[in-house]
């Protein structure tokens, strides 16, 4: 299977056959071998049943259902897990997107890029409540990650299985794929992509995710900064705090010594609670650190990624395989 487009669809009914015959138009004159996935992602609407009846016409038309809503990254996620095609493109289900970018994606990948990602340099949205505040956490993503991306919440981006499939999917992650995988030394490309009004139904995106997306980067920020020290990330946090804490008791002991006591024992207490805190942080970064070396993170095995393993004895490679640790390519 070359490719596979995955399509997440939430209360989108009346989008559902416009995108399919899109996604056929655009793709069918490739002369690849193909699939269309629909994620249901627990739609109250006739979403999943047009998809169905869709499907029934079509083999290459594969339906996934959730029994409720789960939200655009988790939708994505099963998509992704279910994709036979060795490049996966994933689009929104509302139109916005358009499929007949494809082409150009695909041309991209064949570039030797492990990833392309859309960029809408005519977004069709709100100023305010969708334009302003991409603009400044696309800004804030590219000087947190050090991956300059344009556009990471466009849905619209081609990615090769043998890596995302290999990435742990949940909350708003999907946009952050790219500053993810930048620790295996992926190749990344953007393109300028159509991004149209929204023609039916109405937008399922608010402010409210925006809470969302900064518990997210910081995440982010963990996993590719110090993913395989996580001690260290603990103890830069750790720093500021034990600073204002012996701050706070060096001035308490001053104001002992000097007879002025009024402030010596509120500043000792506050001496003892962030020092308290400090060693908590520590103590996290430690157990943390304890259980990366056990091998329960998997996060930290994107840096592991690579491009090609020749094992000794054997001429045979394998493309982008996920060694383990101890292991050594030659």
């Amino acid at each position: 299977m070359d490719l596979s487009v995955i399509v997440p669809l939430y209360n989108e009914e009346d989008s559902v056959g416009p995108m399919y015959e899109a996604i056929d138009k655009a793709v069918a004159p490739l002369g690849l071998e193909y699939e269309i996935l629909f994620v249901d992602d627990g739609s109250s609407d006739a979403t999943f049943a047009r998809a169905r009846d869709l499907a029934k016409q079509d083999p290459r038309l594969r339906v996934i259902t959730f029994r409720r809503n789960y939200g655009q990254t988790p939708a994505m996620a099963a998509g992704i897990d279910h994709a036979r095609g060795k490049i996966l493109v994933t689009m929104d289900g509302d139109l916005q997107n358009d499929p007949s970018d494809i082409p150009n994606f695909i041309a991209k990948m064949d570039e030797g890029y492990d990833i392309v990602v859309g960029w809408r340099h005519k977004r069709q949205d709100k100023l305010i409540t969708r334009k302003i505040p991409s603009v400044i956490a696309n800004w804030l993503i590219g000087k947190v990650t050090g991956v300059p991306i344009k556009d990471n919440g466009c849905s619209l981006k081609a990615y090769r299985a043998d890596i995302i499939q290999k990435i742990p999917l949940y909350s708003e992650m999907h946009r952050f794929i790219p500053a993810m995988t930048s620790i295996a030394g992926t190749k990344v490309a953007e393109i300028k992509v159509k991004h149209h009004a929204r023609q039916f139904g109405v937008s399922k995106y608010g402010l409210s995710r925006i809470y969302k997306v900064l518990l997210d980067l910081l995440t982010i920020k963990t996993i590719t900064s110090f993913a395989s020290r996580p001690l260290i990330w603990f103890a830069m946090l750790a720093m500021p705090i034990a600073f204002i804490g012996m701050t706070a008791f060096a001035i308490s002991l001053f104001d002992v010594v000097t007879g002025d006591a009024a402030l010596s024992i509120p500043l000792m207490g506050l001496a003892v609670l962030l020092g308290t805190l400090v060693c908590f942080l520590i103590l996290s970064g430690a157990l943390a650190e304890l259980i990366y070396k056990m091998g329960d993170i998997d996060l930290g095995k994107l840096s592991l990624l690579t491009t090609k393993t020749i094992l000794p004895g054997n001429a045979q490679s394998t493309n982008s395989t996920n060694t383990r640790q101890g292991e050594s390519n030659e």
